[in-house]
């Protein structure tokens, strides 16, 4: 086995993207997307990738990076992803200690990873090495040809009754001048409120411009904001899937707590539903830290379904 830096070669591309479709089925990446990620880097970002092969051919992909909205110095995201039939012989041991050691020179001080509770063998790797349990995030699916908005309906006209209006951003932007400017506070606003694992970082309105309003997944049509008269208060965004159009990605959902408990959330919700069933989508998929109540109430009464979790681990050096 040899363990040699990422080239960023349109054959590297297609290999890393291989592996991880390999590892992860369920969420198919594309080398569009990875592409997408790379050339929108933050130039303060530290991060590498490497490639595993066995007799000349990749059998495991792995790096590190750091995080723009949880930013610190010497904090860093790792990832480990083996081919399943090369899994258990020491690929993913070597390929992490590889990936530790070029870390050395930046000094971490912590580093993190990820895992579906059910990936039993993804799970043991961590915990053997030191990693410890973060926080939890539910993944939930809601199958559209079977979703029924009516016991709903009647909370979401809560707040519609009490002159909350629901807009896209599509609409927005054609009236309002600084629609980038209000969705950017709004939704780093509305993240704030949002469980995470270590202290946010805002990463400025460039980069939101570029990585969010510049991203190919991005859907102005489907990301919803509830106005209180021009008052942006509320939002519920809709992200495509570049690896399976049928399926949708809620990016965020909340509102501003002055006007919570409103009805607002679930009209956003059903909103963005009543959309993406209308464009003949086949799924939606949400994650919400388990603590979250609130949302995942109102997930259930939607109809949402749970699957394994997937666990945040981090690790102190």
């Amino acid at each position: 086995m040899t363990i040699r830096p990422d080239s960023l070669s349109d054959v590297d591309y297609a290999a890393r993207v291989s592996i991880g479709n390999a590892c992860y089925p369920d969420y198919v990446e594309t080398v569009e997307e990875l592409r997408f990620s790379d050339a929108n880097r933050d130039p303060k970002i530290k991060w590498a990738r490497f490639i595993a092969e066995m007799d000349g051919q990749p059998v495991a992909v792995g790096g590190y990076s750091q995080s723009m909205d949880m930013y610190h110095p010497q904090k860093f995201g790792v990832s480990v992803n083996v081919l399943p039939e090369w899994q258990g012989k020491g690929v993913g041991k070597a390929l992490y200690e590889h990936v530790l050691e070029a870390l050395t020179p930046h000094d971490p001080i912590l580093i993190r990873s990820n895992a579906r509770e059910d990936k039993e063998r993804a799970v043991r790797f961590l915990t053997d090495r030191g990693f410890t349990e973060a926080m939890r995030d539910w993944e939930s699916r809601l199958a559209l040809a079977t979703f029924d908005a009516t016991p709903l309906a009647e909370a979401a006209q809560k707040a519609l009754d009490a002159g909350i209006t629901i807009h896209s951003v599509a609409e927005l932007s054609k009236t309002v001048p600084d629609w980038k400017q209000r969705l950017k506070e709004l939704d780093w606003t509305i993240t704030l409120d949002m469980p995470t694992t270590d202290t946010l970082t805002d990463p400025g309105f460039e980069h939101f411009e570029k990585t969010t309003l510049g991203n190919p997944s991005f859907l102005p049509d489907a990301w919803f904001i509830a106005l209180d008269g021009d008052h942006w208060v509320g939002e519920s965004a809709l992200w495509k899937s570049e690896g399976d159009p049928e399926i949708l990605y809620v990016g965020a959902t909340g509102v501003r707590r002055e006007h919570r408990r409103k009805g607002i959330a679930t009209a956003l919700k059903l909103a963005a539903t009543g959309w993406a069933k209308e464009a003949g989508k086949r799924e939606v998929r949400t994650w919400n830290a388990q603590e979250n109540r609130a949302m995942l109430s109102i997930n259930e009464a939607m109809g949402f379904e749970k699957i394994p979790a997937w666990i945040s681990y981090e690790k102190k050096l």
